[in-house]
């Protein structure tokens, strides 16, 4: 819930699973919103002219990507050339990084599944070769195809600050009491924008959702597809709905899971994802057994508590880093994504409650911030900031958050102050933003599946009612599911049947189908 915390991402819960697998004992280390309408240039069906994709065997996923090992001879990775700015189709172009693994039942090969798994920030490239188990029955009939996003990793990624003032941005008070620390948090907020447009000048107008959209037709035809089929999680969502809105003709087989709001600003939208956290942390302790914490489990007072000792002392850690309060709070955030990772929180507050040290909880920070075990940060954090910075046109005061303060701690006394905070995260951003809030009707797309989790803390279960309505009544067809956790398919065994079959057999689920 700090200044650059991101908006929702479906990849933060996966990753986090696969980190804290190899620290059982719960301590170590790890890692882990009015577009336009109509098409122009390549843009529309079919291949376009003299575009392809040459294909090569991938080699290991770069730093800004997040690292890791090469995925293997079963995929393949490409460049694929858009133009930087589409007012300039002609002008200079920049490459979007693409990976795709082919259908393993040529026979049966259905097309190309592009997916997007949110943030905005996260890297397609590195993040489909360790999820696609999850997908395997799509495999059988789909390529799987994902891609880094422009000003994501290696599509054309944005720079903004380096590790080490990273590390000590993260060290100041985002939630500051007195005016000396409020001084060092604009001061802190306004050195990371001055490191974004000195080292990211000429793509920050150009990252924005709308351009995003232009560049998925790109990679449609690139691919050789009349349609774009389409899986989207999280900030994936929102892309894939305004891709829907300029091209609705282009639509194929889509699935939109764990819906971003299309109607909500940054301020609703920030206040909204503080309830859905509150909600999963209540949903969390309920489960955990207690509400006054007795054997082992937490209650909210005594996390209230650790966090305003943290706020006077961060606790130390292995890594010779300290817990800080905002740390904290991200890291509880980052653990509520997925009921997988309710048992890693509850060992990192144990560990910072009775032991006075802050590793477990630390690990679930770098999870959420992009941060691997050797100090190195993906370019989430700047991704997301630039992106979210390009779409929206709201720019808050402190006198906007400060009047809106008591709103917050009102909704979670956890992490309201955080999330309100972070509303400065645009304030004298160098780029204007394009949009109130994105235009997503899609009238003349094909049915688009839309799901939302009513235990969703980053886009709670409204979003998806919402979305569902504004792409249109014969376009949007919701599902929702009574379960805990961002995103729903390989979780929710109703929802991912209804999902394969519209994927897979083109057989949406009736509208307003519930799953439990």
């Amino acid at each position: 819930m700090s200044p650059t915390r991101p908006r929702a991402t479906a990849l933060a819960s996966a990753s986090l699973v696969i980190a804290l697998a190899a620290t059982a004992t719960g301590c170590g280390e790890g890692r882990d919103g009015g577009a336009g309408s109509g098409s122009s240039g390549a843009e529309g069906k079919g291949r376009a002219p003299g575009v392809t994709v040459d294909w090569k065997r991938c080699e290991a996923p770069t730093a800004a990507q997040g690292a890791g090992k090469a995925p293997g001879k079963a995929w393949e990775c490409g460049k694929l050339p858009v133009p930087l700015d589409y007012g300039k189709p002609d002008g200079e172009k920049i490459e979007l990084a693409l990976i795709r693994s082919v259908a393993r039942k040529k026979q049966d090969r259905i097309g190309s599944l592009v997916f997007n798994f949110g943030g905005p920030g996260g890297s397609g490239v590195a993040g489909l070769p360790s999820l696609a188990d999850e997908y395997d029955k799509l495999h059988a009939r789909y390529d799987l195809v994902s891609f880094d996003p422009r000003g994501v990793g290696e599509s054309a990624g944005v720079r903004c600050q380096s590790d080490k003032e990273l590390d000590a941005a993260f060290q100041i008070d985002g939630t500051p009491d007195d005016d000396a620390e409020l001084r060092e948090t604009l001061a802190s907020n306004k050195a990371y924008i001055e490191a974004c447009a000195k080292n990211s000048s000429k793509v920050l107008p150009h990252v924005d959702t709308v351009s995003a959209a232009r560049d998925l037709d790109r990679i449609r035809a690139a691919l050789g597809e009349e349609k774009l089929h389409y899986f989207g999680i999280s900030y994936g969502t929102e892309l894939g709905a305004v891709y829907a809105h300029l091209f609705p003709k282009n639509v194929g087989r889509t699935v939109l899971d764990a819906v971003v709001d299309p109607t909500q600003d940054p301020l609703q939208g920030s206040l909204g994802q503080t309830k859905g956290f509150q909600l999963a942390l209540d949903n969390y302790l309920k489960d955990c057994g207690t509400s006054g914490g007795s054997g082992g489990c937490p209650s909210q007072g005594e996390i209230t508590a650790l966090l305003k000792k943290l706020d006077a002392a961060p606790l130390p850690t292995a890594q010779g880093r300290k817990l800080t309060q905002d740390e904290a709070v991200n890291g509880i955030a980052a653990a509520l994504y997925s009921k997988d990772t309710w048992k890693y929180l509850t060992a990192g507050l144990q560990e910072a409650m009775r032991k006075g040290t802050g590793n477990t909880l630390l690990l679930l920070f770098d999870s959420i911030s992009g941060r691997s075990p050797d100090g190195r940060y993906n370019n989430l954090q700047a991704a997301n900031r630039a992106i979210s910075c390009a779409d929206a046109e709201q720019r808050y005061t402190v006198a906007d958050v400060k009047q809106r303060l008591p709103e917050f701690r009102a909704a979670s006394p956890v992490f309201g102050e955080s999330a309100a905070w972070s509303l400065l995260a645009c304030t004298d951003w160098p780029v204007k933003g394009k949009w109130k809030t994105p235009d997503v009707s899609a009238e003349g797309s094909a049915p688009i599946v839309v799901i939302g989790n009513a235990g969703d803390p980053a886009t709670p279960v409204a979003g998806a009612e919402r979305m569902a309505e504004r792409l249109g009544r014969s376009v949007g067809v919701l599902l929702t599911v009574k379960g805990e956790g961002h995103g729903t398919y390989g979780v929710n065994a109703c929802a991912t049947k209804a999902v394969n079959a519209h994927l897979l057999e083109g057989k949406a689920p009736a509208n307003g189908t519930t799953c439990r």
